[in-house]
């Protein structure tokens, strides 16, 4: 699982935010490495994110 299959799946539903558990279940992978593979694509700016409801958690969102 890599970078290619987050990005592929927020592409896909572009309009919507997702936290990394709820990616994680959607792609039927581990969160840890949903987490790591949106921090590179953080990094690369590929991704907007935002604070979600609860501390120390985010939200993300394909960046057009």
């Amino acid at each position: 699982m890599g970078q290619q299959e987050v990005s592929d799946f927020l592409k896909k539903h572009a309009k919507k935010w997702f936290t990394s558990k709820e990616i994680a279940k959607h792609l039927n992978v581990s969160t840890g490495s949903v987490i790591n593979n949106l921090s590179k694509l953080r990094k690369s700016r590929q991704v907007l994110y935002k604070p979600a409801d609860r501390v120390n958690q985010y939200q993300y969102k394909y960046k057009k």
